[in-house]
């Protein structure tokens, strides 16, 4: 095995490695939100001191997840880098110009109910894929 193959199985290990360490760090954070949202009314009745330390550990694995997140990207290579970067640009831009909107469509009366941060979660997720299809395909 020369040099050059044993670099390349090197960041291919490593990259594998910080895929699943960002994987693990996502579910845990999902799994801590999912806590957090439901636990207080189904497990422990609005127990204040429950809930709050439930808060502070689904923002702990949040802070973990994004560090493995920062790792995963750094460990990728140029190309890699520059497809995240310019789907979470779109995901970014597109998340906070129609959030800014949709809070403001409640405050000025054109729709009835109050706008959930989870409907911008899921808007911010479908133009983050979209952002990595599109520039998957156009770097190809």
């Amino acid at each position: 095995m020369d040099k050059q193959e044993s670099g390349q199985n090197n960041w291919e290990a490593r990259t594998k490695k910080n895929t699943v360490k960002l994987g693990i760090w996502t579910f845990g954070w999902v799994l801590t939100t999912a806590v957090t949202a439901f636990a207080p009314k189904f497990l422990w009745d609005f127990n204040t001191v429950l809930t709050v330390i439930a808060v502070i550990i689904n923002v702990l694995v949040g802070f973990g997840m994004i560090l493995a997140n920062r790792e995963h990207l750094r460990g990728l290579d140029e190309m890699q880098q520059k497809i995240q970067t310019e789907a979470m640009a779109l995901s970014l831009g597109v998340g906070l110009v129609l959030g800014c909107s949709y809070e403001l469509l409640e405050d000025i009366k054109l729709i009835t109910f109050e706008p959930e941060i989870s409907h911008l979660v899921i808007l911010m997720c479908i133009t983050y894929m979209i952002g990595i299809i599109k520039s998957g395909a156009k770097y190809r």
